[in-house]
């Protein structure tokens, strides 16, 4: 494809995502059906193409004077991917291109409208209705965190200490460009692709199929290691999803103790069960719910529950960007009963004196500290303990909750808290 196909083909994914309210992946997918010519390169432009326009679609709209799909699309050419005037307008102008530009698009092109006389949410690019609930969350610096959520995310990995050290595994994910990502010894980082560009294959590196790593974000790696040492401890995995977590805690206890992923959703559970295998995990059970009761038995039996919580997903933007499009206030209100019901329903099984550690990947304190608020006033057995573990002091609120943000952690956004169930009084 020629890159006025290109631009024509991200303008249409767009246009269906904003007429149809498809999820971009699927309607990505819907366009590379009907595509067959389009090469591995032509896809990787038209999706990053989309992705870039829905992570700026409100502050490149402003800067064009234009927020329509094909607005947004030429702002991204010319303001991110620095596309000169002439090219923008040699592929707008092509055989399969979206059309010949106006004067319009020619002067915003060349001079767009500054972003500084633009609202804070058109700069900062998400609703409206979000600036009281980020500007309480993240403080006066929420513009920057924002503009980081709005940027392409990196890829990382987490080497398993069930199959390697840190050093073979680190010279097995240099293949692909991973370098240390700090904090978390076994944590590496692959950067972010440049425009239309790829990330590099990582299920092809041998190692990976060894289960040598995985792929998950360092804020995901950061929240899990929150559980500290726990080696030969009983650990549920109480919203295990995929299973990264699970795999994450049961690489800290080295196949001692025990580990149970449960979800809500059994299909969730599927993979758990492969990248288990894979990952060398032993001590690893699965309760499903088609079970029926899955964790009948372990009641008020576990050293550590981990609450993995449904959330809006607000800190994982810069992978998904248009989630952030399709969160309503109506949405927040109902992940917050949701939590709530997680906690308290997890609660059940944790023993005396054992934890329970909260996690989102919400950047909003009302699901995060408002929830661990709300359960420790229902639940006075329970209280909240600051996170003590080595290496994460510099990510620590006042109050000992981890918070991890893009702009200040160079990950995705995370929130996590440890409260202990107090122990019996003989």
């Amino acid at each position: 494809m020629r890159d006025g196909g290109r631009l024509a083909a991200a303008i249409e994914v767009l246009t269906e995502i904003e007429t149809r309210h498809f999820p971009v992946r699927m309607a990505l997918k819907r366009w590379g059906e009907g595509a067959r010519y389009a090469g591995s390169k032509d896809r990787a432009f038209v999706s990053g193409l989309a992705l870039d326009a829905l992570r700026r679609k409100r502050s490149l709209g402003w800067m064009m004077g234009d927020d329509s799909p094909r607005g947004v699309v030429l702002g991204v050419l010319a303001h991110d991917w620095k596309w000169s005037a002439d090219r923008v307008a040699e592929a707008a102008g092509e055989d399969h291109g979206p059309g010949a530009l106006t004067d319009a698009e020619r002067e915003r092109l060349a001079a767009p409208r500054s972003l500084a006389d633009a609202p804070a949410p058109v700069a900062g690019d998400y609703a409206d209705w979000l600036q009281p609930h980020l500007a309480r969350a993240l403080g006066a610096d929420h513009g920057a965190e924002m503009a980081a959520l709005a940027e392409r995310a990196p890829v990382d990995l987490r080497i398993n200490l069930l199959k390697t050290d840190v050093e073979r595994g680190g010279k097995a994910v240099a293949l692909i460009g991973a370098e240390p990502a700090g904090v978390l010894d076994t944590a590496f980082r692959i950067p972010a692709p440049g425009a239309a560009d790829r990330t590099p294959s990582v299920e092809a590196v041998p190692a990976f199929s060894k289960g040598w790593f995985e792929v998950q974000d360092l804020g995901s790696q950061i929240a899990a290691a929150t559980a500290g040492p726990i080696k030969g401890k009983q650990v549920l995995d109480f919203c295990a999803g995929g299973g990264g977590k699970t795999l994450a805690l049961a690489a800290a206890m080295g196949n001692s103790g025990q580990i149970y992923a449960h979800d809500s959703d059994a299909r969730r559970l599927a993979d758990t069960i492969r990248r288990g295998q894979r990952a060398g995990v032993r001590n690893l059970q699965i309760r499903s719910p088609i079970e029926g009761e899955p964790l009948k038995g372990l009641e008020g039996k576990l050293d550590l529950v981990f609450v993995d919580a449904p959330c809006t997903g607000s800190g994982t933007w810069r992978r998904h960007p248009d989630a952030k499009w399709r969160l309503s206030p109506d949405q927040l209100a109902k992940r917050q009963i949701e939590q709530d019901a997680v906690l308290a329903d997890a609660s059940d099984f944790v023993k005396p004196g054992g934890r329970l550690i909260y996690v989102t990947c919400s950047l909003l304190a009302e699901e995060n500290e408002d929830r661990v608020a709300a359960f420790v006033e229902r639940h006075p057995g329970f209280s909240v303990k600051p996170i003590a573990v080595a290496g994460l002091e510099q990510h620590l609120t006042p109050e000992g909750y981890l918070r991890l943000t893009p702009h200040r952690a160079g990950t995705d956004g995370f929130f996590a808290a440890v409260i202990e169930r107090g122990s019996y009084v003989p």
